[in-house]
């Protein structure tokens, strides 16, 4: 049976994930996040998110969803979705955001349309330009093509594009990616070595900056079912180590920390950590 690709922002996901997820302390690891969900057709949550707060109320229906929230920086959010009402495989949403201090006001369309061996995705943002960004995946017995485009309307212009390649079987995968204008390349590897070992590397190159290649090595221990270590280094000697652990059903907690190997005795380095609830 064909699936969905993954959509083209996953096409390296998981090397990206094993790279950058929870072992970055200068970024992704010193966030706060707390996710309180009840399981009703309608329901409430409080959701903080680095220090931002939600009080979320959902109505479902079969197919159809409608979200409302108040945030702690005083902005109405609504999103109104569509999943396989139009069409089979086409979940459509229109999202707003409605400042009442300014009257600031956000309007954006988002469409996923998925059919096996086929992933697009169209972003549309009513209000600025109009602008509209695109992208779409094919796929078939594990190889991955795929292309994204940015277009402001108003301007009649295209603002960006990319493009990638990959093959992903469940044990390993490779993509080479081309973004920025086909400017920057990437090529990413990730290995699943055993149930407890997980590897991967990327090289990146910028066509139009340096001519230095960017080199990431970087590599995943599961510890035991609850717990894992990552340990990354990088071409300029920064070294990073991290650990997460699942405290008790719905609590995740990390830490991780930075080294910059070529300044060892000078506060360049990074202490981080990464608290989750869910439920």
């Amino acid at each position: 049976m064909a699936f969905p690709p993954p959509a083209f922002p996953d096409i390296a996901k998981a090397s990206n994930d094993i790279e950058g997820k929870y072992v970055d302390a200068s970024s992704g690891m010193h966030n706060f996040l707390c996710r309180m969900t009840s399981t009703s057709s309608s329901e409430r949550r409080l959701v903080f998110v680095a220090q931002r707060s939600h009080i979320l109320t959902t109505s479902r229906h079969p197919g159809i969803t409608l979200t409302q929230g108040w945030t702690t920086s005083n902005i109405l959010n609504s999103k109104f979705e569509l999943d396989n009402q139009i069409a089979k495989g086409l979940k459509a949403e229109l999202a707003t955001d409605f400042t009442p201090s300014s009257k600031d006001f956000a309007a954006k369309v988002n469409l996923h349309f998925k059919q096996p061996n086929f992933h697009a995705r169209a972003f549309f943002d009513l209000m600025k330009g109009p602008t509209a960004n695109i992208d779409a995946v094919l796929g078939r017995e594990g190889f991955l093509v795929g292309a994204e485009a940015g277009y402001d309307v108003q301007k009649a212009a295209i603002t960006r594009y990319s493009a990638a390649v990959g093959y992903a079987v469940p044990q390993y995968s490779a993509a080479i990616t081309a973004t920025s204008n086909l400017s920057v390349f990437s090529a990413a590897y990730y290995q699943k070595v055993n149930s407890e070992v997980e590897a991967g590397a990327k090289a990146t190159w910028d066509s139009k900056g340096s001519n230095n290649v960017g080199l990431e090595v970087a590599s995943k221990y599961r510890l035991d079912p609850t717990s894992f270590a990552k340990a990354k280094v990088n071409d300029r000697g920064i070294a990073s180590l991290a650990y997460n652990v699942l405290l008790r059903s719905g609590v995740t907690a990390g830490v991780g920390v930075s080294l910059d190997t070529q300044k060892l005795n000078e506060s360049a380095h990074k202490v981080g950590t990464h608290f989750e609830f869910s439920g």
